[in-house]
This record gives structure tokens, sequence and C-alpha cells, in this order.
């Protein structure tokens, strides 16, 4: 059984930096595509961001490209969101999902999810 547990939100200035942190429990973290996905109140779920098994590919939503850096360190089961450049727009509950196939960027492709953590960027 797969669980997914974020950590690293808060509140933050415009301008300012946060790392999210997803660790993955369960059997073999490196057969898994990660990906970041927000939701922002009475909006549907956004990507975010998508890194494969090696962490040889990455995809990025276009809102947050540049800004946004996804990696991951399969020895410690751990998926990554470095965030800097914050804006208000980032204002969201990121979630951390786990994929057992390729690289995607669709919400419905994803197996497992995590209960997310709250991003709140100040102006």
């Amino acid at each position: 059984q797969v669980q997914l547990a974020e950590s690293g939100g808060g509140v933050v200035q415009a301008g300012g930096s946060l790392r999210l942190s997803c660790v993955f429990s369960g059997p073999i973290f490196s057969s898994y595509a990660m990906g970041w996905f927000r939701q922002a109140p009475g909006k549907e779920h956004e990507f975010v961001a998508a890194i494969n098994w090696s962490a040889a590919s990455t995809y990025y939503a276009d809102s947050v490209k540049g800004r946004f850096t996804i990696s991951r360190d399969n020895a410690k089961n751990t998926a990554y969101l470095q965030m800097n450049n914050l804006k208000p727009e980032d204002t969201a509950v990121y979630y951390c999902a786990a994929e057992g196939g390729t690289l995607t960027s669709s919400f419905r492709d994803f197996d497992y999810w995590g209960q997310g953590t709250q991003v709140t960027v100040s102006s």
C-alpha cells in the first residue's frame, strides 16, 4: 500500500521561497513517476510539475516554469518541490501524487495522493 505525506507548506511573502517535501511509503518508490498538483479555493486541481522515476525527465506548467523545480531522492523515498519567487496566485493546497508509469501531467493518471499542504503567499 502506497502512502504519501507532504510537508513544508506555510505562509510566505511574495518573492519568497518554500520547499515542499513528499515522503513515499510503500514498495519501490523508484518505479513511480511523481507529480505535484495544487488546488486553490473554488478551483479544480491544477498540474504543477512532474518527474519521471530516474529524474532524467521533468515537466512543468507554464505558470511555474523558471520559478519551481521538482526533484527526487530515490534513496530517501522523497520528492521535492522547490518554489522560488512565489506570487499571491500560487496560494493553494499543494498535493503530491504517484503514478506507476511514464511521465504525465494528467490528474487522472495518478494512482496515489497525499493529503496536501497549504501554501499561502501574501502580497
